[in-house]
C-alpha cells in the first residue's frame, strides 16, 4: 500500500524532492543506496527531508530546554533549593540513557519503530509545555519537584526515540548519506537557538517571559516533529528478541562480550564524555579568574554557534570516515581542556576573550563527538543488532555520566583546574581508543 501512495504523488512534487536530494548529495554517483532495500532507496529522497525536518526541531526544542542553563536559571529564579538544582543534569541524562536496556527487547517487537519515536517525541513536547505551566504557576520547593517530575518524563521519553531512531534511520536513508541528514538538521536548528540566545544575551524581552515562551515553543516543536516523523515510509524490520527485559539484557551485555569493536567504542565514547562534562567547570575557573559569567545566552549562543558552524561539515566528515571524526573531535578537546587548565594553573583564563574562545572551540569537538559516534555506531552494526547495539551503549554511558558526579568532588578537593587537566587526559586517551576503530564506512 505505501508503495502504491507513493507512486499516486505529484510527479512535479516527486521531482523537485530529487533534484533538491540530489543537490545536497552532490558527490553520490548514480545516488546508489548501500544497506538499504531498493524499495526504501525509492522513497529516499522524501525520507531524507523528513529526517531533517523531524530532527531539526527536536534539536530546536532541546535548545530551548537546556537543563544545564535554562532550567537552572528558571528553577533558581523561582526560588527552588539549589540541591534540586543539582539533579537537573543527573536526570535529564541518566534518565535519557538508563532505561534503554530494559526498552530496548519491549521496542523490538514494533516492525515499524517510527510510531514509537512518534509518540516519544510528543510526549517530550507535552513535558516541555508542562514545565512552561510550572513556572507559571508555583514557586519554592513545590516549582523544583514538579520541573524535575515533568523533566523525568521528558528524559524517559527521549531514551525510547534514542533506541528507535538509530534503527529507523539505518532503515531509511542510506550508509553514505546518514551523517549528512544528522548534520543538516543541525545547523539547521542552531538558527533558532542562536536567535534564541542573542535575545537572552541582550535582555530584548523580559527573560522570565522569554524563558517561558521558549518552554511552549519547544513543546510545540516537539509535537510537530513527532508528526512529522510518523509519515515516513518505513517497511517492517526484524522483531526477534523482544520477549523478557532481563532475558534481553543479559543478551545485550553478550554483544559487549563478542565483539571488541563495540567494546573499543564504548570506551572511546566514554573517554570524550569529558566535552560534555566540561563546560560548567571551565565557567567555574573562568569565574575564579575574574571572567564572570552572569549571562543565561552565553553558553546557549556558544553551543549555537559551534553547532552551525560546525555540524554539516563533521556530518559530511563521518560519512566517510565516522572513526577520524572521533579522533580529531578527541585531538581538538584534549588541546582546548589542557590549555585552559594551564591558563587557569597561571591565573591568565578572565583575560579578554580568552574564555569565550575555549568554550566554542570545547562546542565544536562536542558536536564532532555527537555526530561521529552516531553515525559510527550505526554504520558499525547490523540492521538486526541496531537497536541492541544502542541501547547498551547509551546505557553504560548514562551509568559513567551519573558517576561523573566525582569530578564535583575532585574539584572541591583540587580545584577546577584540576578536574580540566583530568578531562584533558581523557580526551587523549580517546584518541588512542579511537584509532583502534574500524573504518565502518569501507565495509
Amino acid at each position: 500500500m505505501a508503495s502504491q501512495s507513493t507512486i499516486a504523488q505529484p510527479t512535479t512534487a516527486r521531482s523537485t524532492t530529487e533534484k533538491a536530494f540530489q543537490s545536497i548529495i552532490i558527490d553520490d554517483e548514480g545516488r546508489a543506496c548501500a544497506d538499504i532495500p531498493e524499495s526504501a532507496c525509492r522513497q529516499e529522497p522524501g525520507n531524507f527531508f523528513k529526517h531533517v525536518g523531524a530532527l531539526a526541531l527536536t534539536k530546536s526544542a532541546d535548545g530551548l530546554v537546556d537543563p544545564k542553563l535554562v532550567l537552572s536559571w528558571l528553577m533558581t529564579s523561582l526560588g527552588a533549593p539549589v540541591a534540586l538544582i543539582g539533579l537537573l543534569v543527573p536526570v535529564r541524562e541518566a534518565g535519557a540513557l538508563l532505561p534503554q536496556l530494559l526498552t530496548a527487547g519491549f521496542l523490538r517487537k514494533l516492525p515499524r519503530r517510527k510510531w514509537a519515536w512518534a509518540a516519544g517525541s510528543i510526549v517530550q513536547g507535552l513535558a516541555a509545555a508542562a514545565i512552561g505551566i510550572v513556572a507559571i504557576s508555583l514557586t519554592g520547593v513545590g516549582a523544583g519537584w514538579a520541573i524535575i517530575l515533568a523533566l523525568a518524563i521528558l528524559a524517559l521519553a527521549r531514551s525510547v526515540c534514542s533506541v528507535c531512531y538509530k534503527d529507523v534511520l539505518g532503515k531509511t536513508i542510506a550508509k553514505s548519506r546518514r551523517g549528512t541528514a544528522t548534520g543538516l538538521a543541525g545547523s539547521i536548528a542552531s538558527v533558532t537557538v542562536i536567535i534564541y540566545a542573542l535575545t537572552l544575551s541582550f535582555d530584548l524581552v523580559d527573560r522570565m517571559a522569554l524563558v517561558i515562551g521558549g518552554l511552549f515553543l519547544a513543546g510545540v516543536a516537539w509535537i510537530a516533529s513527532g508528526l512529522l516523523f510518523a509519515t515516513l515510509q518505513e517497511e517492517a524490520g526484524a522483531t526477534e528478541g523482544g520477549k523478557s527485559a532481563l532475558k534481553e539484557a543479559w543478551k545485550n551485555f553478550s554483544y559487549l562480550r563478542d565483539d571488541p569493536q563495540l567494546r573499543r567504542f564504548i570506551l572511546t565514547r566514554g573517554l570524550l564524555t569529558a566535552t560534555a562534562l566540561a563546560p560548567p567547570f571551565m565557567i567555574a575557573v573562568g569565574s575564579s579568574a575574574g571572567q564572570g559569567y552572569d549571562k543565561l545566552g552565553f553558553l546557549v549562543l556558544a553551543s549555537a554557534l559551534a553547532s552551525l558552524c560546525s555540524s554539516f561539515i563533521w556530518g559530511r566528515l563521518s560519512d566517510r570516515s565516522s572513526r577520524k571524526v572521533l579522533i580529531f573531535s578527541g585531538i581538538i578537546a584534549a588541546v582546548i581542556l589542557a590549555a585552559t587548565s594551564w591558563l587557569a594553573f597561571a591565573g591568565t583564563l578572565g583575560g579578554g576573550l580568552i574564555l569565550p574562545v575555549l568554550l566554542f572551540g570545547l562546542m565544536i569537538a562536542y558536536q564532532g563527538v555527537r555526530l561521529g559516534r552516531s553515525t559510527h555506531l550505526v554504520d558499525m552494526a547490523g540492521k538486526d543488532t541496531r537497536a541492541a547495539y544502542t541501547a547498551l551503549s547509551n546505557t553504560i554511558i548514562g551509568l559513567l555520566l551519573l558517576a561523573g558526579g566525582l569530578f564535583s568532588l575532585i574539584a572541591h578537593m583540587f580545584g577546577g583546574e584540576a578536574v580540566l587537566a583530568v578531562m584533558a587526559g581523557m580526551s587523549g586517551l580517546a584518541i588512542l581508543a579511537a584509532w583502534g576503530l574500524d573504518e565502518v564506512q569501507r565495509e
